[in-house]
């Protein structure tokens, strides 16, 4: 299991249309990813979970990946959140 904690810097926070986005960056890999905000776990594949969390800009959030590919996985999706959820 890896995990690393990232500052959430897209104005609109992670919602509707940005959380289909992680969604999509997140099933590119076999590993389970896991968003926690405030000790609250959800699933990071799916749109629904991502929401209920009502993540905005400037909060920080663990990601959590866990599996075969869960090194590349949480560099990629640290790499994502950082840079390219704009």
């Amino acid at each position: 299991m890896k995990e690393s904690k990232v500052i959430l810097k897209n104005k609109e926070g992670l919602h509707a249309r940005p959380a289909a986005m992680f969604v999509r960056a997140a099933n590119q890999y076999e590993s389970d990813i896991t968003i926690i905000r405030d000790g609250e776990e959800v699933n990071g594949k799916s749109i629904i979970g991502i929401m209920s969390l009502g993540i905005f800009s400037g909060q920080e959030i663990i990601l959590r990946a866990e599996g075969k590919d869960e090194d590349k996985a949480i560099e990629g999706m640290v790499e994502f959140v950082e840079n390219q959820l704009n």
